[in-house]
């Protein structure tokens, strides 16, 4: 009976190791980088402190530039859920920049598609927002998730009873 028992705690620990695993947006290789926990606000109101810190972070696309050396997307910060996945609301710490060593198609990379990366703090840099000079904390990419529109953020599993059908 205690064989049992611990065979079924096995597949009880195995089940949870499935469902939670393939919640992560991100890989174990990239989430394993992060140096840098704490909130958006401190990390942006003294970026020059932080540099060569690797954090993760959430937001909506602002906008998607090919410069020279690859691309780059503006996004607007937005908290992230248990999911790790943007909460798109009116709450926002701010604007960062994240850079890449390749090109990201614009179809692909769409102004108001939500993000999630893992990036490494490399500069800031300083540009207007109209007649406003914004310090922009720089993200060098390490790992990015586009969220698809469709997807909820809620859990990914239902539990019910009944009979339903669909027409």
């Amino acid at each position: 009976m205690a064989k049992k028992g611990m065979n079924l705690r096995k597949g009880a620990g195995l089940l949870l190791l499935l469902v939670f695993g393939c919640a992560a947006p991100l890989s174990q290789q990239a989430r394993s980088q992060v140096t840098y926990t704490g909130s958006f606000s401190a990390l942006a109101k003294e970026a020059q402190k932080f540099i060569g810190e690797t954090t993760i972070l959430g937001g909506k696309i602002i906008d998607v530039t090919a410069v020279t050396e690859g691309s780059e997307l503006t996004i607007l910060q937005l908290p992230l859920d248990q999911n790790q996945r943007p909460v798109d609301e009116d709450r926002s710490e701010g604007r960062y920049l994240i850079r890449f060593q390749r090109f990201l198609e614009p179809e692909i990379y769409k102004k108001g598609s939500l993000i999630t990366a893992v990036a490494k703090l490399t500069a800031v840099e300083i540009r207007a927002i109209g007649q406003f000079d914004f310090a922009y904390p720089v993200f060098q990419e390490v790992e990015l998730k586009v969220w698809p529109k469709s997807q909820p953020s809620g859990p990914l599993f239902h539990f019910g009873v009944g009979v339903g059908a669909a027409f």
